[in-house]
Formats: structure tokens, C-alpha cells, sequence
């Protein structure tokens, strides 16, 4: 598997970074998280995975995350949905796409799925946080991002602090979903550590109740934290992945 990236050169935006290997079935596409990227550990595990299994796999970062280019504060949900699309359109266009997403990958992931509409054979979120606009803020905190602009905080899961733009505030405000019906009719898996200090458990079956598919499953992890990067995690992904791609 070659460690050097792909690039998808855009007009109207920042090159984009990619890392493709075909396969069988469905493209299995990872969608990471909140400053993070393709080279995290759930992401090469599943990677190293379909490697193996001969499966078709696209890991991708958004514009200013890992080695795409831009800059991160540029962006926003709304911008970081369109990368990740123009992203799967350039590279398995018309393919059955099966989406994995890791916490905002999981709104991102829920977002694409309706965009994909037919295409879309099979969703895995991992603690999943549509919404978190809404209920990851507390009222300061909103009034730091309405009178500076941006809000930096300090992080577990990293050696930079976090930095929320008041426009990736915003253009999470507009895209809620837990609100609605949820246009998804493929099968949904729901990965939630119950021990997860930053996406309330409960989340899970919010999702579960607003997708509109009837083969929703939600599955808790009692002791499992927000990264569900441990190997019993990470043989659980691979797992309800595999049980997907089995049935293309």
C-alpha cells in the first residue's frame, strides 16, 4: 500500500488529499473527524483491512486537515461535506459507497448519505455527533465564538488546542439534523462508547430514531471512550464493516 497520497486538483478550492485502493464491492470511504485525518488509527486499521480482504477502501482529508491543502480555519461543515464528496464523485463516480465516520465524520457521513441517495449501500458511525453545534456548546463558550470569532480550547486528542470558528458554528446550525427525518433507507450501525466524555451515549439512539431506514442498529460499549481506538474497538469496526460489505 503506497504511502503517498493522491491529490485532487480543483479550480474553485484547495487541492484535496487522498488515498485510494479499488477493490471488491462497495467503496468503503472514512470520513475522520475534528481535526483529525487519513492517517489516524481507526483509518489505517480498516485500511490495512481491506487491503487484505481485497476490498475496495478511499480514506480522504478535508481541505486544511493531514495533507490537503488549505487552511483549517477556512473551513466548514458545510465546505468539509463538499470536499468529501468531490472527493468520492472524481474518484469512484456512480459506485456503491458504503461511508464510515468518526464523530463529525458521522454528521458528515449522515449529510453524504442523503446526498447519495440510492448509491449509499451501508452507513457505520463512530460515536457519531450530528449536531454538536447544538449541544457541545455551553452559553459562554457561544458568546466567546459571537464576540471573537473563533473559540480555542485545549485538547486530549492532540498536541494543538481546538479552534471552532463562529463560521463552523454557523454552518453547523443550518445543518441539523436530529430535528427531522433523516433521508437514509441503508443500513445504519451505530458504534457508542457509553464512557465517552464528549458525545453523550444518548446521541446513538437520537440517530436511530431520526434515520429513516428500518435496519438501524445502535451498538454500546459500556466502557469504550470517545477515540473507540483499543483493539476490541477497532475488531468491532472491522467486524460490523465486513457484515456490511458481505451483503453487496
Amino acid at each position: 500500500m503506497s504511502n503517498t497520497p493522491s491529490f485532487l486538483d480543483r479550480a474553485d478550492g484547495p487541492r484535496l488529499a487522498y488515498r485510494f485502493v479499488d477493490g471488491a464491492g462497495p467503496v468503503i470511504v472514512f470520513l475522520p473527524g475534528y481535526m483529525s485525518d487519513m492517517l489516524g488509527g481507526k483509518a489505517q486499521a480498516l485500511a490495512d483491512w481491506a487491503a487484505v480482504a481485497g476490498r475496495a477502501m478511499l480514506r480522504l482529508d478535508y481541505a486544511g486537515n493531514g495533507e490537503s491543502e488549505g487552511a483549517f480555519e477556512a473551513g466548514t461543515l458545510a465546505s468539509w461535506r463538499d470536499d468529501a464528496l468531490a472527493v468520492i464523485e472524481a474518484v469512484a463516480p456512480g459506485r456503491p459507497i458504503l461511508l464510515v465516520g468518526s464523530s463529525m465524520g458521522g454528521w458528515i457521513g449522515l449529510l453524504l448519505g442523503e446526498a447519495l441517495g440510492g448509491r449509499l449501500v451501508g452507513l457505520v458511525g463512530l460515536a457519531a455527533a450530528p449536531d454538536f453545534t447544538e449541544w457541545g456548546f455551553s452559553d459562554a463558550q457561544r458568546a466567546i465564538l459571537r464576540r471573537d470569532g473563533r473559540l480555542v480550547e485545549p485538547t486530549d486528542y492532540g498536541d494543538q488546542p481546538y479552534v471552532t470558528t463562529l463560521a463552523f458554528w454557523d454552518s453547523g446550525q443550518s445543518l441539523c439534523l436530529l430535528t427531522r427525518a433523516i433521508a437514509i433507507d441503508a443500513p445504519v450501525r451505530l458504534l457508542q462508547g457509553q464512557a465517552d466524555p464528549d458525545v453523550p451515549w444518548q446521541t446513538a439512539l437520537r440517530i436511530a430514531e431520526r434515520v429513516r431506514s428500518a435496519d438501524v442498529q445502535a451498538i454500546l460499549v459500556k466502557d469504550g471512550d470517545h477515540r473507540l481506538s483499543r483493539p476490541q474497538d477497532i475488531a468491532l469496526l472491522i467486524a460490523t464493516v465486513a457484515s456490511l460489505t458481505e451483503t453487496q
